[in-house]
This record gives structure tokens, sequence and C-alpha cells, in this order.
């Protein structure tokens, strides 16, 4: 069964992996308490956080739980820790933070149908809520309650740097490869770069997906070719045999061959094979190369469109640079009633007047 988290008993420890949704999969913070209560009362913990958040009276238990434990508890933040797993990071007695990594800390937020007072009590709830996170973020970065609930109003992200400055993190780390697909278009001020980064995970999950007896045909192909052994990559790694399919001696051979003439080509030489060239399967690296081109483009106009947060959305849905642009003026348009989709032709209008009858309008003698 799919799980968000993942606790491993070790010889020194433990170490704690949140990778997910918190509560995701229906499964709820009861299994995760009752797995870390059953590791030894002075055991440390590293936790590894790569996660969007989640519920957040599970990140509250799990909080208030690490917080109890007897042993030390080191935070690694792989990723992303944002919004209820930022919380869950301040129980550790140290919080380390690659370079590029991210740290975002907001307001709770739900959903309710009731009547007058059922939404009253969960306005309420919430306000609670918040509260409490921001004695949490407080008493980690020893700044005023009131400045933490202002950063947490208006949906703050923070880098290595800045969670260093604030206080939310201890140390910063070397930068790391974010692997992270999370949808992250809840959030309205994810950063530009983080946008980018998750879309590249999505192109690079998602461009070779089908393709792998392909993508291995072409490596032992390749191999053969050159005598290179086969690399030790796992099962599931398609992306390191896609690169070494294709090294460059290969290719540089492989144009070279392209360029020959035709009368320099043995008499004996057999029509078979060019037939096998002209089908030979695309090359694996430009393919990826043109995702991840396309993904850029995409990136850029949510940008300059100041929606950079469908940018992963579009590149699930694998959108063309035309729908993208549709999209995000439908978008705009419907943001600003002021702004239609479709451009008014240069002109005057129908119901223009010609200036000769303005002008007789404007100075006509009177009597």
């Amino acid at each position: 069964m799919n799980s968000w988290y993942t606790i491993r008993a070790r010889a020194s420890g433990a170490e704690v992996l949140i990778y997910d949704e918190i509560g995701a999969y229906g499964v709820s913070a009861k299994g995760f308490l009752a797995e870390l209560g059953a590791l030894p009362e002075g055991a440390p913990i590293d936790l590894r956080l790569n996660s969007p958040g989640g519920s957040v009276f599970d990140a509250v238990a799990i909080y208030n739980a690490l917080s109890r434990h007897a042993g030390t508890v080191t935070v690694w933040i792989d990723g992303i820790a944002a919004s209820a797993a930022s919380y869950i990071a301040m129980a550790g007695d140290e919080i380390i933070m690659p370079e590029n990594a991210f740290l975002m800390i907001h307001d709770p937020s739900g959903i309710v149908m009731g009547t007058a007072a059922d939404m009253r009590d969960m306005a309420g709830a919430l306000d609670k809520m918040a509260a409490s996170m921001s004695r949490g973020y407080a008493a980690k970065s020893g700044k005023p309650e009131g400045e933490i609930a202002a950063l947490m109003a208006a949906e703050t992200w923070f880098d290595a740097r800045d969670a260093l400055d604030l206080g939310l993190a201890t140390r910063m780390a070397e930068p790391v490869r974010i692997a992270a697909s999370f949808d992250i278009g809840r959030f309205r001020n994810a950063p530009p770069e983080l946008v980018e980064a998750v879309a590249e995970t999505v192109v690079a999950s998602n461009g070779f997906e089908g393709d792998h007896d392909q993508t291995a045909e072409q490596c032992a192909t390749a191999e053969a070719e050159s005598g290179v052994e086969k690399d030790n990559t796992t099962p599931g790694d398609t992306t390191a045999p896609a690169q070494a399919a294709l090294p460059p001696t290969a290719q540089s051979e492989g144009v070279a061959g392209a360029n020959i003439l035709p009368a320099t080509t043995p008499p004996d030489a057999s029509p078979e094979s060019s037939v096998a060239d002209a089908n030979t399967a695309p090359d694996a690296s430009a393919i990826r190369a043109e995702a991840i081109a396309h993904a850029r483009i995409v990136i850029d106009l949510c940008r300059l469109a100041g929606q950079p947060q469908m940018a992963g959305r579009f590149l699930e849905e694998d959108a063309s640079v035309d729908a993208v642009r549709a999209k995000l003026l439908a978008a705009k348009a419907e943001a600003d009633p002021q702004i239609t989709s479709h451009h008014p032709q240069p002109g005057p209008g129908p119901s223009a007047r010609p200036w000769g009858d303005v002008i007789a309008r404007t100075f006509k003698l009177k009597g």
C-alpha cells in the first residue's frame, strides 16, 4: 500500500522519510506515531523532508511527537518543506537545507459546508491553528509571533539563505538536484525557479515513458559498436542509459557516416543497411532536449503572464505553446474584465461619428 512516510531502523538510530503529501492515500499519522514510538527512547533520528504539506492536524501530532523524543532529531530538507511540512521541520534540533531547497510558511486553510455558524466555527478553528503554528515558528527562530504571523499571512517562501537568516534553518548544505513532481499550483507565491525545477522533473519523468525497451536497445547497440562495458545502473533508471546510448565518439562517427558520398559506398554493400539506418529510432537525447526547450518556453510564458503556478499543469497536459498562450490570455481576461481574448481591429469602431459631424455639432451657429 502506498504511504507518504517511511521509517527505517538503523544500527545507530533511525531514518524517517516524508516524501509526499502528509495524510495522502488515506493514511493518517496514527501509523506514523506508532512506528515512531516503537523506536528506542534515545535513538537519534534523521528526518528527511520533501513534501508540499498536507493535513495540519497530522503535522501538529508529528511535530509534538518528535519534540517529545529524547534522542537528537536532525531535519534534512531534501527539496521542499512547504505548509504543514515546514511546521514538522521545526521539531528538529538541527535543520539542514541544501542551498537550492525551499521552505514555505502560510496560514492554514480548510473547506466547510454548512450554516453560517459552521463557517464561523471553521474560521475560529483556523485562527487557533494559525496561532499555534506561529508560536512554533517563533520559538525556533526567536522572532516575535507578530512578525511570523505576517509572514504566514503573505505565504512566504524561503531559500536556504533566507531561512538561515530568519532562524528557521541552522545550517546550509551543498545544493542537490530537486526531484519533486508535486502540484504546486495551489500556492500563489511559488518561486519561479522552483516552478521550473518541478516542470523539468515532470518532463524527465514523462519524456521517456513507454520508451524503456527502445532506449535499452539503443544502449546495447552503442555498447557493441564502441566496446564500452555497460554501466551499473538500476533497472528503473532510464536517464543514464539514454545518456550512455550516444557517447560523443559514436555520435561524431554517425555524422561522418551520414555525409559519405554515394560513390564511396562499396559495390557489394547491402541495401538492407540503408533501410535499417533510415528506420533507426530517434535520438533519445534530442527528444529530451526538445522537451526541455518546450518546458522552458511554457515556463517563460507563464512568468510573463504573472501565472508561474500554471506551468506545471500545462506541462502535465502536454499543451502546445499556442494552447498555453490562449489559456493564459483567457485567465488574464477573467481576472481583468477590461481585457478580452479578442483584440479589437485598428481604426474607428462602428459606432464612431465622422470628425466632420463632431466639428459641425461643436461649432453650430445659433439663431
